[in-house]
């Protein structure tokens, strides 16, 4: 889910790259699925758009208690699903279009006692589903090594092993409960940063909210589910906000269309499978100068788009388009 802004505070949140997305996919109609319903924008946009209905899916129940306002002003054309998009093909068939946004909510962000951000103290939580292994469960029972591994292959912190060995000492102390205390840590095993770098602890909070949530393994599952889930015709439309993620976007919507390449003049490529998917962004698109105004989030955002063909869904190899697997027990070049 996309990190939201608002006009005012009465204002409906207004996801990420809505206006590119709307003018890639329009005309929007049929049926359409939002993976990440969060504050639920994308879904209003494509209703105002077009659409006759939208399967809103989240795995957070405050989204839909937070969309009981509003929700009714679109009557039945809006079916809540409390579940995870990497099962979407079990709530909906023969969708015209399915969007995802792969972003942290600023109403998680926002609630202290949701523990995913550094700047707020609050419980060491991070889960978005508020079930399962917490943050603190894996600081405080994983080992060094494991820990050092989700926050290199997660996190991209290439001070992992220093970090993970910092949280292993503290915790013979006192285990960790809330946000800051583990941030305090982290921030003891880095240079002070320079004006406008981000905060120390920010890559290792992205690698154990994703741990946390299995998100590349969510991404991984939900695009082949989308491909079982579109209709002939449908659209995928992804917005991504970190390398990895638009990485493995773009290698898995590659592969699905035939375009990973690979071929010369001796060994020519052999298309193997007829192509799932049609590239319709070539190139990822990212926020124009009027959304960088509007919100400096939105910087890092990324939309790639494509149109399902009629051949037969299939499956990919997650390490093919470049899905992080932690490695725990073999060497690395962390420090």
């Amino acid at each position: 889910m996309a990190d939201k802004a608002s006009q005012d505070k009465n204002a409906p949140h207004i996801p990420v790259l809505l206006r590119p997305l709307l003018a890639a996919v329009a005309p929007v109609s049929g049926r359409w699925l939002d993976g990440t319903f969060g504050a639920g924008g994308y879904t209003r946009g494509l209703l105002q758009a077009g659409a006759d209905k939208v399967y809103g899916v989240d795995r957070d129940p405050l989204a839909f208690q937070m969309a009981k306002d509003w929700i009714g002003e679109f009557d039945d054309r809006i079916e809540c699903v409390a579940g995870v998009f990497s099962k979407m093909d079990e709530y909906a068939q023969r969708l015209d279009g399915v969007v995802l946004d792969l972003g942290v909510s600023s109403m998680q962000l926002d609630l202290a006692e949701r523990g995913f951000s550094f700047m707020r103290d609050g419980p060491l939580d991070m889960r978005m589903s508020q079930e399962g292994l917490s943050a603190a469960d894996i600081v405080n029972e994983s080992s060094e090594e494991e820990i050092a591994d989700i926050l290199f292959h997660y996190g991209e912190e290439r001070a992992s092993r220093r970090i993970a060995r910092a949280i292993v000492r503290e915790r013979a102390v006192a285990p960790f409960k809330t946000t800051l205390q583990l941030a305090e840590v982290i921030e003891k095993c880095l240079p002070r940063p320079k004006p406008n770098q981000s905060h120390p602890a920010t890559r290792s909070f992205q690698g154990l909210r994703i741990a946390v949530n299995d998100e590349y393994g969510e991404l991984f599952r939900g695009l082949m589910a989308a491909e079982r889930a579109l209709r002939p015709g449908g659209l995928l439309a992804v917005v991504t906000f970190h390398s990895i993620e638009d990485r493995m976007v773009k290698k898995y919507l590659q592969a699905r269309a035939g375009k990973t390449g690979g071929g010369s003049r001796y060994a020519p490529e052999v298309q193997l499978e007829a192509p799932a998917f049609e590239l319709l962004t070539r190139k990822a698109v990212g926020p124009d100068d009027q959304e960088l105004e509007e919100n400096p989030r939105a910087r890092s955002a990324k939309l790639r788009v494509a149109r399902r063909t009629d051949a037969p869904a299939g499956n990919v190899d997650g390490k093919k388009i470049g899905m992080p697997m932690l490695t725990a027990g073999k060497s690395g070049g962390r420090r």
